[in-house]
C-alpha cells in the first residue's frame, strides 16, 4: 500500500509571517528598539560621563580658538570634586544674559539638553575660566589685571591682554547682554557701593580674551547649579595654511 507524505501543517502562532505587512511590522519594531537603546546610551554618556562641544566665539582666545572642538567631562562633578580657581567650565549663562529667558523645562528642551541632538531645541552654553570662588573679593584694575583678595593674579600664561576696564564695586558690573540690552544685575542702590564679594554657591567667571568676553564683569555671578562640566580635552583645531615662500606659490 503506497504511503503518501504531506508537509506538516503550521499553526497560526508558529508560522512566520512573510507578508509585506508582517515584514513592515518587524522592521518598525526593530527600528524603534534600536532608537530607544541608542537614546538611552546617548543620555547616559552625555549626562554622566562627557559631551562634545565646539567654540563659536573668540572670548577664550588664545587658550581656545573659534571652531575648536573639545570634550567636556562630567564625572568629577558627579563625584563632588570641588571647583577650583583656574578651571575652565562650560555652563548655561544666567537668564539676565539671555534677555531674561530662563531654561525651558518642556520635554523637547529636556531632550535637547540630555542628547544634544540638533533636531531638539538646544540651550546656548558659555565657556569661561573660574576667577572667583565663594567668599573671594574681586577687583579689576584697568591696565593691570585682576585682583583676588587683594592679590594680583599672574595670568600671563593664558590671557590675551590685560583688562581695559575697572571693577571696584558691585555697581561696576554692567554692560550689554547677548540680546544687546544694557544690564546692571547688581544695581541695587543699597548695595551699589559694596565690594564685589562672590556669594555662596556662586562663581565669578571671565574669558581669557578679557576685553572681548561677555562674562561676570557684565552679567554678574554664576550659580554653580548651571555648570555643565569641565573642559577636559581639545580634540580638534583647524590649523592655518602654511605660509609658503613666493617661489613655491602657484602662479596664475
Amino acid at each position: 500500500m503506497p504511503v503518501t507524505t504531506s508537509a506538516p501543517q503550521q499553526t497560526e502562532n508558529s508560522s512566520p509571517d512573510n507578508s509585506p505587512k508582517g515584514f513592515l511590522q518587524g522592521f518598525l519594531k526593530e527600528a524603534i528598539e534600536l532608537i530607544v537603546v541608542t537614546l538611552i546610551l546617548l543620555i547616559g554618556i552625555r549626562w554622566g560621563i562627557a559631551e562634545a562641544r565646539y567654540i563659536p566665539s573668540s572670548s577664550m582666545e588664545p587658550t581656545l580658538q573659534i571652531n575648536d572642538r573639545l570634550i567636556v567631562e562630567k564625572i568629577s562633578g558627579h563625584l563632588g570634586k570641588p571647583i577650583q580657581r583656574g578651571d575652565i567650565l562650560v555652563f548655561y549663562p544666567p537668564a539676565i544674559e539671555m534677555g531674561g529667558e530662563e531654561l525651558s523645562n518642556d520635554p523637547l528642551h529636556w531632550l535637547g539638553r540630555l542628547t544634544g541632538l540638533p533636531f531638539f531645541p538646544n540651550d546656548p552654553a558659555f565657556i569661561k575660566r573660574v576667577i572667583g570662588l565663594p567668599g573671594d573679593i574681586i577687583r579689576v584694575q584697568d591696565g593691570q589685571g585682576v585682583y583676588v583678595n587683594g592679590q594680583l593674579l599672574d595670568e600671563s600664561a593664558y590671557i590675551k591682554e590685560v583688562p581695559a576696564y575697572n571693577l571696584n564695586v558691585l555697581s561696576d558690573i554692567r554692560g550689554r547682554n547677548a540680546k544687546g540690552n544694557y544690564i546692571q544685575p547688581t544695581g541695587d542702590k543699597a548695595k551699589a557701593n559694596e565690594p564685589i564679594i562672590v556669594p555662596a554657591g556662586r562663581l565669578f567667571m571671565m574669558g581669557d580674551n578679557r576685553n572681548n568676553s561677555e562674562d561676570s564683569h557684565v552679567w554678574g555671578f554664576l550659580d554653580q547649579k548651571r555648570v555643565i562640566g569641565r573642559a577636559w580635552l581639545l580634540i580638534w583645531r583647524r590649523l592655518e595654511a602654511p605660509a609658503y615662500p613666493p617661489s613655491l606659490q602657484a602662479q596664475e
